[in-house]
């Protein structure tokens, strides 16, 4: 005789997705066939559906999510509640039959009865995993260990600095990050071009390079940051260089430039209205405003929205904390 699949549903709204969840998700990947998880809609919550939706499918490629668009927003253990939660779910089910319900939560008593599916609760007291979502939108870095790094990287504000030589962006970019008491990423082509420099001049194949160590190391300082990372230049400003010291650029350099249109949450250009620091290896302040127009240019050319940063450090920081703090302009608005 043929045995018949056993298929284990669990939902929730996942704001953001933990490590309890995982637990409770790699139990049932253990016990059950098929495992389908329902994340539910919530107009409250300031992450979008899709996201919170997206981090489970990457992370457990192998089961169904569904997107329960329109689910109900009241909780609580009133009769009436409870119906409008069970018949949300069966319809999503469409007929679908589940063996298990699996839960971290005291609903799971009466969702499993209607769906006629085993109650499996899986570290309901939270003594394996002591975490809940409540306090990770409280203090996501504190609690960072209890995030995959998929989740937490898209939990941070990602914030770049652009603007020609001499405006600033490294000095800016640090003080940031002590007034945030967050991560910033220095720029990664000064680095190289100090050590890999010839007459003052980078091959092709070296700005490539820059472009794909600095979005590395970008990367890595992403899951030490405290809700925002500040970065100093992107592959952008490297590909406009290569145009500017080559005439072209490598195809896939230009790749990373158009992958950065969306890299960053935020674009912030340094103004041009602070003394020019003269050193050995700067081509001159005329230069300075010509490669400003054209770091200008190519944003406009991309549509991207950008903030122009003007004054002393001190209104610059006053300036970016301003963006920072209306809130169409944070991530997700955690806390």
């Amino acid at each position: 005789m043929k045995v018949k699949p056993t298929i284990g549903l669990t939902l929730g709204k996942f704001a953001p997705f933990h490590k309890g969840h995982q637990l409770m998700i790699e139990t049932a990947i253990k016990e059950v066939d098929e495992l389908i998880v329902l994340v539910y809609d919530d107009p409250i919550i300031n992450i979008p559906l899709s996201i919170r939706a997206r981090w489970i499918r990457e992370i457990y490629p192998q089961i169904t999510v569904i997107e329960g668009d329109n689910s109900p927003n009241d909780s609580g253990y009133t009769a009436e509640i409870m119906k409008i939660q069970e018949d949300y779910v069966l319809k999503i089910l469409d007929g679908r039959k589940v063996s298990h319900f699996y839960s971290s939560e005291p609903y799971g008593e009466h969702m499993s009865i209607a769906l006629k599916a085993l109650n499996r609760q899986v570290d309901i007291s939270r003594h394996v995993i002591p975490i809940s979502a409540t306090k990770i939108r409280n203090d996501s870095f504190k609690n960072k260990e209890f995030l995959h790094p998929k989740v937490y990287r898209d939990l941070i504000t990602k914030v770049v600095l652009l603007g020609a030589p001499s405006t600033g962006k490294t000095t800016l970019a640090e003080q940031l990050a002590i007034h945030f008491n967050t991560q910033w990423m220095p720029e990664y082509g000064r680095e190289y071009w100090e050590q890999n420099q010839i007459n003052k001049r980078l091959t092709l194949e070296d700005l490539l390079k820059i472009a794909e160590t600095h979005i590395e190391r970008e990367d890595a300082l992403i899951l030490q940051s405290n809700q925002i990372l500040f970065s100093d230049t992107n592959a952008i400003t490297t590909y406009l260089f290569s145009l500017d010291y080559h005439g072209s650029a490598l195809p896939a350099l230009e790749d990373l430039a158009k992958i950065a249109e969306s890299r960053h949450d935020i674009i912030f250009v340094c103004d041009t209205d602070i003394p020019y620091d003269d050193t050995w290896d700067r081509s001159g302040d005329v230069k300075r405003k010509e490669f400003q127009k054209i770091i200008i240019d190519d944003l406009n050319t991309r549509n991207l929205k950008y903030h122009m940063l003007s004054g002393t450090i001190a209104e610059r920081i006053e300036q970016v904390s301003k963006v920072l703090s209306a809130k169409e302009n944070s991530k997700f608005n955690l806390t």
